[in-house]
């Protein structure tokens, strides 16, 4: 059996064993998306959203890239926060980075990597503005974790930025937004104690009027 025949093998066994367990799930499922929460992640293969927080398909909207992040020109990104905000009404958008995270890592360095050295510029940018306290974390994974968490807070305040969560908050609608951090060693998500629940808590001149 190839490689591809196994995951249809296991889809069939993992559909079949929910709907033993819920004959009606798929259907359910199908008609109706109502999540609370939208996850802006890393693409790490090692950290699956929905497991990490226990909830069922349909229960949490996921946008992922490499290193989480969240850049005014990345129109796949502002696409899924606007579809997620305007349309769904989550009522939490968590952005949620990773210790030991290969782009945080390569973002460090000075090696040409190819295409995906103008995205890690983004994290660069982070990095040099951070460059004493990432400096000062410890050795080498120490430094790269600090930045691992700096990055989530930078890009929790580009997604404050945008006019979606904005307008959003002038309306009236509630809309929180979180930065985590998640342990590949351990399974757990930490809180970087940053929540963000309308525009007083940002700065004045990233303000819409």
């Amino acid at each position: 059996m190839s490689d591809i025949d196994e995951l249809f093998r296991n889809n069939t066994q993992w559909a079949d064993a929910i709907k033993e367990q819920n004959p009606d799930f798929f259907t359910t499922l199908s008609e109706q998306q109502t999540p609370k929460y939208l996850w802006i992640g890393c693409s790490d293969s090692r950290v699956p959203p929905n497991q990490i927080v226990g909830l069922l398909p349909g229960e949490m909207f996921v946008h992922r890239n490499i290193a989480n992040v969240v850049a005014h020109s990345d129109l796949n990104c502002l696409s899924v926060i606007q579809y997620a905000v305007e349309y769904l009404q989550v009522e939490h958008i968590a952005v949620v980075g990773h210790y030991g995270c290969g782009g945080v890592a390569a973002a460090m360095g000075d090696q040409e990597l190819g295409l995906i050295d103008n995205w890690l510029r983004n994290i660069k940018d982070v990095y040099h503005r951070n460059r004493e306290e990432v400096d000062a974390a410890g050795d080498e994974s120490a430094q790269i974790n600090r930045l691992c968490e700096l990055n989530v807070i930078e890009q929790l305040s580009h997604v404050c930025q945008t006019t979606i969560v904005q307008n959003a908050w002038k309306r009236g609608q509630k809309l929180q937004v979180h930065g985590w951090i998640y342990g590949l060693d351990s399974g757990k998500l930490k809180s970087l104690n940053c929540r963000i629940t309308g525009p007083e808590d940002i700065p004045s001149s990233y303000r819409i009027a």
